[in-house]
C-alpha cells in the first residue's frame, strides 16, 4: 500500500490545490450521490485521467485526511437491520473525528423515502469521542432528532480510513475517495481490514450531465454501486448479524480486492 500511496501523492501534485474554506463554496442543495468501488491499484489510472479537471483539497499541506468513526446502534442492531431490510426512511448515528482539521462531531445521517441523504451534526470535544452522550448538547440533539435515548444505544463499530477530496473546476461537483479502510467491532472484538478497497462518492446537482470522473469510471468499466461502510463492517465483524441481502455485495467486494 505504501508504494501505491507514494504514486498517488505524486499524481496529486498535478492537481490544483484548494483549501478547506474555499471548499465551502461548493454548495449542493439538490444533490445526487453516487458511489463506486474499485481496487486501490486502479486509483492512479483514474486520477491521472482527471488531473486537469479537478482541484484537490489540501489541509495543512496534506492531501490525505485521516478519519476515525464510531457507530452507535441498539444492542439488537435496529438501525443496521432497517438498512438490511431496505427500509427507505432510516438513520445512522456516529461520532466522527476529522483528524486533519482537528474537529470531532456527533452526527446523524437521515435517509428519506426519496433516497436523499441529509447529515446533521453537533460539535463535541475530542476527549468525548468514546462517550458522546455525557455531553448535554449531544443528549438534547439525540432526543430532538431521533426516537432513541442514550440508554437505547451502545458502541457497535469503529472505522478508520483515509480520504482524498476533489472538487471540479466549475465548483459544481465534490468527490470523496476513501482508502485504507479498517473495522473494529466493539461488541465482538473482531477486526477486519479492507485496505485494498477504494470507495468513491460523487456528489453533484440533480440533472447534471456526466462529469469527467464519471466518464473516466465508465471507460474503466467501474459501475455505480450503493455501499454503506457501517453495513459492510458489521457483516465482516459480527457473525450473528443478519446478512442475506448483502451477500452479493460482499462477493463483489471480494472480487475487486482479489482480482
Amino acid at each position: 500500500m505504501s508504494g501505491i500511496k507514494e504514486e498517488i501523492e505524486l499524481i496529486l501534485t498535478d492537481f490544483k490545490p484548494i483549501g478547506l474554506e474555499e471548499m465551502k463554496a461548493v454548495r449542493l442543495m439538490n444533490r445526487i450521490d453516487q458511489k463506486y468501488m474499485m481496487s486501490v491499484d486502479r486509483l492512479p489510472e483514474l486520477l491521472g485521467n482527471i488531473a486537469e479537471d479537478y482541484y484537490v483539497q489540501r489541509i495543512y499541506g496534506e492531501t490525505f485526511a485521516d478519519y476515525h468513526t464510531l457507530y452507535f446502534d441498539t444492542p439488537r442492531l435496529d438501525m443496521y437491520t432497517q438498512h438490511h431490510n431496505s427500509k427507505l426512511t432510516r438513520q445512522k448515528l456516529r461520532v466522527r473525528c476529522y483528524r486533519s482539521s482537528r474537529t470531532t462531531f456527533f452526527e446523524i445521517k437521515n435517509k428519506n423515502n426519496k433516497k436523499k441523504t441529509k447529515k446533521i451534526r453537533v460539535a463535541i470535544p475530542a476527549d468525548y469521542f468514546d462517550n458522546p452522550f455525557t455531553v448535554n448538547e449531544v443528549r438534547q440533539f439525540l432526543h430532538e432528532k431521533t426516537p432513541y435515548t442514550e440508554n437505547d444505544l451502545c458502541r457497535q463499530l469503529e472505522n478508520n480510513f483515509t480520504r482524498i477530496t476533489l472538487v471540479d473546476n466549475g465548483f459544481n461537483e465534490r468527490v470523496t475517495i476513501d482508502s485504507g479502510i479498517t473495522f473494529h467491532n466493539c461488541q465482538t472484538e473482531i477486526d477486519y481490514s479492507l485496505s485494498r478497497l477504494v470507495i468513491l462518492e460523487v456528489k453533484h446537482e440533480s440533472g447534471a450531465p456526466p462529469s469527467a470522473i464519471e466518464r473516466s469510471l465508465r471507460d474503466m468499466r467501474v459501475q455505480p454501486k450503493r455501499v454503506s461502510k457501517y453495513c459492510i463492517g458489521t457483516v465482516l465483524t459480527n457473525p450473528s448479524a443478519k446478512a442475506n441481502r448483502f451477500k452479493s455485495k460482499m462477493r463483489y467486494i471480494d472480487k475487486i480486492i482479489n482480482q
